[in-house]
């Protein structure tokens, strides 16, 4: 999705939908392909239904347990256990933490961003939802009580990369290989409805605290889940607002929070459901995996074998 770079030129152009249903199915099977090539799995499919299938021999947590400076193979003893968990100790200690919104504006206030506009919340997953391009100056400008229209949530400057900010993140060496660093920046109101991403994701937060709803890989079909791409499954349920009248089989879905502080990393397993939402005005950002789950053990059959 174009939203996802930031530079000091012009965006580029936003996505659009494909013209044909056939147009449609032959873009969504060469997105797997390459999907799974890049993850080193046979087939997405078959791996998404390897991390539900371990999903259901976990003890779901009810609260999620917090760890300080975990090194890298502290992390995999407890990653691999396909449960999130906190890591304190690492974030706080990056350059971008003692970084100040008006330092921000002043450094970086030229570059160009995008920001989710209009009812994002309802539309999240959607290729030609609203979007706006401004510079990150006029984004930080914005007056409260003048971003968003009635009924409508903050403009949502999120899942960008911003690579001028990279060198001031050190991220620890907890996987192989990951795709770069994303940002999300926005007032109190801003969020990411309830989905699953099928890889395993690190989340940095950098200033602010946000409240994270999250549900386990196989509750899929108790939050109504279906599919935006073959790594991503979008859910029409707020767990912060339960409707059981449109959505009775959300009653079995098993739920924890947690509210995340600056300095904080969620560990995210592959296929878990989260729901962000910013209590505070907020930075955060976050790298995704590029291979197969840690859950699912070295000599699983969903690997491609060399």
């Amino acid at each position: 999705m174009q939203e996802r770079s930031a530079t000091k030129g012009p965006l580029p152009p936003l996505p659009t939908l494909a013209a044909t249903p056939e147009d449609a199915a032959a873009k969504k099977l060469a997105q797997e392909e390459r999907d799974a090539a890049v993850r080193g799995v046979a087939s997405i499919a078959a791996m998404r239904d390897a991390v539900k299938e371990h999903a259901r021999s976990l003890s779901i947590p009810s609260q999620i347990p917090r760890f300080k400076r975990l090194d890298a193979a502290a992390f995999a003893a407890r990653a691999i256990e396909g449960l999130p968990f906190i890591i304190t100790g690492l974030v706080g200690r990056w350059p971008l933490c003692g970084l100040t919104p008006a330092q921000m504006r002043e450094r970086y206030g030229d570059l160009h961003v995008r920001a989710r506009v209009g009812d994002y919340i309802r539309q999240p997953f959607r290729a030609d939802r609203p979007m706006r391009d401004m510079l990150l100056s006029e984004y930080l400008d914005l007056e409260p009580e003048r971003i968003h229209g009635a009924g409508d949530p903050p403009p949502y400057v999120g899942n960008l990369e911003l690579r001028e900010l990279n060198r001031l993140c050190h991220w620890p060496a907890y996987f192989r290989k990951m795709g770069p660093p994303r940002f999300w920046l926005g007032p109190v109101g801003t969020m990411t409805p309830l989905h699953c991403d099928f890889d395993d994701n690190i989340f940095a937060q950098v200033w602010g605290r946000k409240r994270i709803f999250l549900a386990p890989p196989h509750h899929d079909e108790y939050v109504y889940a279906s599919e935006a791409n073959p790594v991503l499954f979008g859910s029409p349920f707020d767990p912060e607002a339960p409707d059981f009248d449109a959505y009775p089989l959300a009653r079995q879905a098993a739920t924890v929070s947690c509210v995340v502080e600056p300095g904080d990393m969620l560990y995210v397993p592959a296929g878990w459901f989260h729901q962000v939402r910013a209590l505070e005005f907020s930075l955060s950002s976050n790298r995704w995996a590029r291979g197969v789950p840690l859950a699912l053990h070295e000599d699983h059959p969903v690997r491609v074998r060399a």
